[in-house]
């Protein structure tokens, strides 16, 4: 898993993004790209807890 390649790579940049959006900082162009970017970033984020959820079941 990696976030190589995203334009938001992390959760300090996601939060960031989200709170631009929230504050209406983007015009409708942006806010549909940063929305996509967001949502791609989120999908990963949550694929990596799958996982781990995944692998410590295997301990219990």
């Amino acid at each position: 898993m990696s976030y190589d390649g995203l334009k938001i790579g992390d959760g300090s940049n996601a939060m960031a993004a989200f709170a631009y959006m929230a504050m209406g900082r983007y015009s409708a162009e942006e806010m549909a790209l940063v929305r996509e970017n967001l949502l791609e970033y989120c999908g990963q984020d949550t694929m990596a807890m799958v996982r781990l959820h995944e692998k410590l079941g295997e301990y219990v």
